[in-house]
């Protein structure tokens, strides 16, 4: 009787274990599992790769470890989505061989064969992906990465290696990886952008298979904080105008400008050879040392899409940051991504600003409505969760008449913890403080210090709009001139949002969008 007893506790004990590890993760994915952020089902991801849009279908690849929830042999997972909102996970597209992991890149839709590739039948998208040899670095050795290609003749659905991998060897550095490639139709070339430790090199084919070095940039202009990583190089109409710069996103990490992983940009002239930062940005850059496409401590390797209708240039981020990735408290998969983002570049007086703004193919998610005007008070409630949930919003900020103060929002819930942002009109910035927001304790970097993005004047009136998840804020002020990308884990979710300010006489009117997605 004893020993049955005994039995009966030890599988009671075990299945009550595993109610608990079920509870727990149910708990993790009612909380933390965004609503309209692409995150994989399960385990690690990080960098966007082979972004490109075919036949009415976006491709996301991505770093990815199927193996565990932390960094590990890297592969490509693959997501498809018909509108760059909604994300269909589909299986694991590159995997790791005897060459080496399977390290980031791009791809891109060749739509003239050069490559020879194609069949006659279907046209050949093309991924450029950075061999990373565990062996050679457990030896260490230099010449650890090369450069390598896969084709598809099925949209995406199976690669097949090139035989003759790598396409570039290693010129004798440790950090040479991420080739981004695109089609330069003034010259008729293509061009491969590759981030080789301090600087970025490009490469130029006429076939996709064999390139040549045309030259170097960037080894004493900007920010040198790290390493330089997830390079993207296109050609841009200035906004308004119908005049063309280049423009090179390189990411780094670490060197961003509240620490750990960031996105710098630079703007120049391009001749089929040679990247030079033009007279403008180049004073730019002298004054602040770095031109960043995003102050949050929360957007890294940004790269754009292939083959875009429209010729639109839209970039995806990784929405998270060395410094803790690998220790954010979730445990069935890690990561998100950013909200695809439209880019345009705009030219003022003072230098260029790469604006970037949501895809308008959000707004066909929006539904609930709610306006509201309102003359500001010391402190004032804006959202409670019966009004608007949210985990699950998009909200539009428009400010008048705003004096030399702090507008300070914040998101808050019933257990006292609270995410707070808004514009220092004082000291002329923005800011977002997360040191309140739930689990920090993770990591003694993720919350620090409150996140800056300076302002170049005090305003009088501004904009901003702020999309928010369960775990995630996006804000973009005035049209996408500034923008703060930040992750947050509170231990039940945010349910309220305030604002309070220590002026008078400032208005706000206000238009709230509730975003369904299933």
């Amino acid at each position: 009787m004893k020993k049955i007893i005994s039995t009966l506790i030890i599988a009671a004990t075990f299945y009550s274990g595993l109610n608990a590890q079920s509870d727990a993760k149910t708990s993790e994915e009612k909380l933390y599992r965004p609503n309209y952020h692409f995150t994989p089902k399960t385990n690690w991801m990080n960098d966007p790769n082979g972004l490109y849009y075919l036949d009415g279908l976006y491709h996301l690849f991505f770093q990815y470890y199927p193996g565990g929830n932390k960094w590990g042999p890297m592969h490509w997972g693959h997501a498809t989505s018909k509108d760059l909102v909604k994300w269909e996970e589909q299986e694991v597209a590159l995997f790791p061989d005897q060459l080496g992991y399977i390290f980031s890149g791009s791809a891109v839709v060749d739509k003239n064969n050069t490559s020879g590739f194609g069949d006659g039948k279907n046209i050949p998208v093309v991924a450029f992906y950075t061999y990373h040899d565990p062996v050679k670095e457990k030896e260490n050795k230099l010449d650890v990465e090369s450069q390598a290609l896969a084709y598809s003749l099925d949209n995406g659905k199976t690669w097949t290696k090139y035989k003759n991998n790598p396409i570039i060897q290693n010129p004798g550095v440790q950090d040479f990886r991420d080739p981004k490639v695109i089609r330069d139709e003034v010259h008729q070339q293509w061009i491969m952008s590759i981030a080789v430790h301090d600087k970025t090199q490009f490469y130029a084919s006429k076939n996709l298979k064999d390139w040549q070095l045309l030259s170097d940039f960037g080894k004493d202009l900007g920010a040198h904080g790290g390493v330089w990583e997830c390079p993207d190089f296109f050609p841009i109409k200035i906004e308004g105008t119908q005049e063309t710069k280049w423009v090179l996103i390189q990411n780094l990490n670490p060197g961003g400008p509240n620490g750990g992983s960031g996105v710098q940009f630079f703007v120049g002239d391009f001749d089929g050879k040679t990247f030079k930062t033009d007279a403008l940005f180049a004073k730019q850059l002298a004054k602040e040392k770095a031109v960043w496409l995003d102050w949050g401590m929360d957007n890294y390797a940004s790269v754009s899409f292939d083959n875009v209708p429209e010729n639109k240039r839209i970039i995806i981020g990784w929405m998270s940051n060395w410094l803790y990735a690998q220790e954010v408290p979730t445990e069935k998969w890690r990561s998100s991504n950013t909200i695809a983002r439209e880019v345009n570049l705009v030219k003022t007086k003072e230098g260029y600003i790469l604006k970037n703004v949501p895809v308008s193919q959000l707004e066909k998610y929006q539904g609930k409505k709610i306006s509201k005007n309102i003359n500001l008070k010391s402190s004032q409630s804006i959202f409670k969760n019966n009004e608007i949930d949210l985990t699950k919003a998009v909200i539009d900020f428009d400010f008048k008449k705003m004096t030399s103060g702090v507008y300070t929002f914040t998101l808050s819930n019933s257990l006292g913890e609270k995410l707070t942002f808004g514009i220092d009109n004082k000291e002329k910035s923005l800011f977002i403080d997360r040191r309140k927001s739930g689990k920090t304790n993770f990591s003694d970097k993720f919350a620090e210090k409150i996140t800056i993005a300076p302002l170049s004047k005090t305003l009088t009136q501004g904009k901003f709009k702020i999309l928010i998840d369960k775990t995630s804020i996006e804000i973009f002020f005035n049209n996408g001139e500034k923008v703060m990308t930040e992750i947050f884990f509170p231990n039940e979710n945010f349910s309220e949002l305030s604002l309070s300010t220590d002026t008078k006489g400032s208005t706000l009117n206000i238009t709230a969008h509730q975003i369904n997605i299933k």
